[in-house]
């Protein structure tokens, strides 16, 4: 095989991603709208099917790290084709188990792409070019989330469910072709030279530190906010009128999350790339921080009034958004950095990927939770106080790593 950059496998791996996850982007958006179509019997059968696979990934996780690491990489994104294929297309039968056991196939599928594209990483860059190409892969994935979001809407509404389920498995199918063009059979590296044993990783402060981190941000973001963000909109701008069309919570919401899957590809190699040259550490903290305040300046729950009111809320829920895209990609970026000094790396990053989906999974449930209980403002007033602590918690890492590497 002919030699391939680093740079263009990473791309390679990241169209391959995006061109998979397009029917499972479809469905958030199609599946609470067409389920009768799908042959399910209630509501809450289309909540269970579109979490399945998040609480699934996080037993297979580390079930899946071994597979790379035995195997070496090309293999499980061939599987991870294949039963994104399968699944994709199995969206135009009808029946809720049959739905079920395709949606923890997807799981599995969505676990080889994530791992193995964690490893391609972590084995290709260096400390200098790392932040880039996280950035790069988190960047041109979300494309995937955009066209199945858009196209996925377009078709349904047009044909029909299973018309827009065929017709969005053939892409899968080209991922294909840039996994044996671009992809090395073996991306796996174990260098166990001067790095500390795998068995002991957890017992280091800095990584110790990365996972709650993790977990806790993946909650906050991919789990309580994703899934309030239309009650949030609902509870503060009920409808909005656009050149005389009516814009109803759930549109707007759509709409948001849409934007922001239509700037990652740009924005999150520029956030990558200033974190190559400023510091990684710095552009967190200082994210988390305007983060924290941004959340607490959410909380509101009375109705918007003015158009001057409305524009600055709306600015506000934009700049969360772009929060999550740089504290996102900075710190799947220092995940890779601390993945790289470990003998096991690609086991660290199996670790960090399965905290990362326990977070998204237990996010939906507490967000239900503490909406009953205690209201969405104080929930994000704490969602506020608890960014700021982890802000607080990062100023004092570089101190720790010193300390560690010296001992």
């Amino acid at each position: 095989m002919r030699e391939v950059s680093g740079k263009t496998q990473v791309v390679a791996v990241a169209l391959v991603t995006a061109l998979c996850m397009i029917g499972d982007s479809m469905l958030y958006v199609v599946l609470p709208l067409f389920w009768k179509e799908a042959g399910l019997t209630s509501l809450w059968e289309v909540g269970v099917l579109l979490a399945v696979n998040r609480f699934i990934r996080v037993p297979l996780g580390p079930l899946v790290g071994k597979w790379y690491e035995r195997s070496g990489g090309r293999t499980g994104l061939i599987l991870a084709v294949g039963l994104a294929f399968l699944t994709t297309l199995s969206y135009s039968l009808e029946g809720f188990w049959l739905w079920l056991v395709m949606r923890c196939l997807w799981g599995v599928a969505w676990t080889f792409l994530r791992l193995g594209a964690y490893s391609l990483i972590v084995t290709v860059s260096e400390g200098h070019n790392r932040g880039q190409l996280m950035g790069l892969y988190n960047g041109l994935y979300r494309l995937g989330s955009l066209g199945g979001m858009l196209v996925g809407a377009l078709l349904a509404s047009w044909y029909g469910l299973t018309v827009a389920s065929i017709a969005l498995a053939v892409p899968s199918l080209f991922a294909l072709i840039l996994v044996f063009r671009y992809i090395r059979p073996s991306f796996t590296s174990q260098d166990q030279t001067g790095m500390v044993a795998g068995n002991r990783m957890w017992s280091q402060g800095a990584v110790l530190m990365t996972m709650i981190t993790a977990l806790l941000v993946t909650m906050v973001y991919q789990g309580i906010f994703t899934s309030t963000l239309s009650r949030v909109i609902e509870m503060r701008a009920p409808f909005i009128v656009v050149g005389g069309i009516v814009l109803g919570a759930a549109v707007i919401a759509s709409l948001v999350q849409g934007i922001r899957w239509g700037w990652e590809p740009w924005a999150a190699p520029l956030v990558g790339t200033l974190s190559d040259k400023h510091g990684r550490t710095k552009i967190f903290i200082m994210t988390l921080l305007v983060a924290s305040v941004l959340f607490a300046a959410l909380q509101g729950t009375t109705p918007l009034q003015g158009t001057n009111a409305l524009v600055l809320w709306f600015a506000i829920l934009f700049g969360i958004q772009l929060t999550a895209t740089i504290i996102t990609t900075v710190l799947d970026t220092l995940a890779a950095d601390v993945a790289a000094r470990q003998a096991n790396s690609h086991a660290l990053m199996t670790q960090y990927s399965v905290v990362s989906d326990l977070g998204a999974a237990l996010g939906p449930l507490l967000a239900f939770w503490l909406d009953e209980h205690v209201g969405l403002g104080v929930m994000y007033i704490g969602i506020a106080i608890v960014l700021f602590i982890l802000a607080l918690a990062w100023l004092g890492r570089p101190r720790l790593i010193k300390m560690e590497s010296v001992s």
